[in-house]
């Protein structure tokens, strides 16, 4: 059965300075509902796709498509409409939440940034936004340095959900958690997908950790795609001796199915 591809990239291309290539001819497809994990070393170009998909960085060269038409360029009126259906989470969570702001002004942003009045009010939602990611509605008075790292990272799920987006990148959301909090909160995110329909890409270094996760997986080195495939195939018969190191570099991670 095709797939019902949400996202494609097509030979992107980055180049910086005096042509130093960091991304080099990535193409790959993200079907509608599917979490594709993009994994690589530090430095392999992964987090740069990732900006390209959501033009948070132009391409060089090459295209983004999403449901079959071209992404509109950064900065453009339609591309301000596409943010309502595409969200980043960031690796670290604090430095992602404005450290001046309460929890409730995060939370209110998105709403006042895109002109939207949710039909239930504004604290109705915000209150069901911290619920969905496992929080109390108490948290809305209180600043992000009150909270635990992934309490922190709960809230940056709960404001890129706050609009209802489709498509969700996680780049390395969990890299900088207590691995035992970083289980908790890889499982959320499986909750989250179930629940909402949502479309991943999830960026990470661990491999175990995207074969938990993920539906197919992309490997990237020196800025280039080197392997492409379903999880379990790709873990279990890695075709690249590049792969095969990141699988026994990285431990398994305890998550609870």
């Amino acid at each position: 059965m095709p797939m019902d591809v949400l996202v494609e990239a097509r030979g992107l291309v980055k180049e910086y300075g005096a042509g130093r290539r960091v991304v080099d001819d990535v193409s790959f497809a993200i079907g509608r509902g599917e979490t594709l994990g993009l994994v690589g070393e530090s430095g392999s170009g992964k987090s740069t796709v990732a900006r390209m998909l959501l033009r948070l960085v132009e391409p060089t060269a090459g295209e983004v498509r999403y449901e079959g038409g071209d992404l509109p360029a950064a900065g453009s009126q339609e591309m301000r409409g596409m943010r309502r259906r595409m969200q980043i989470v960031f690796q670290d969570p604090y430095a992602a939440l404005n450290p001046r702001m309460r929890v409730r002004e995060i939370l209110a942003e998105p709403f006042s940034i895109h002109r939207e009045k949710p039909v239930e009010g504004l604290a109705a939602r915000l209150a069901e936004m911290l619920r969905t990611v496992g929080m109390e509605e108490s948290a809305l008075e209180r600043f992000p340095h009150e909270f635990s790292g992934g309490q922190r990272q709960r809230i940056n799920i709960a404001r890129a959900l706050a609009l209802r987006p489709e498509f969700l990148v996680l780049d390395e959301p969990v890299s900088a958690l207590d691995v035992s909090v970083g289980a908790q909160v890889v499982n959320l995110l499986r909750e989250l997908q179930r629940e909402y329909g949502l479309t991943y890409l999830f960026i990470s270094h661990s491999m175990p950790l995207v074969r938990y996760l993920c539906d197919r997986v992309a490997v990237m080195q020196g800025g280039r795609l080197v392997e492409l495939g379903d999880c379990e195939e790709v873990c279990d018969s890695p075709r690249e001796e590049y792969t095969r190191k990141l699988i026994a570099a990285t431990p398994e991670m305890p998550v609870s199915v």
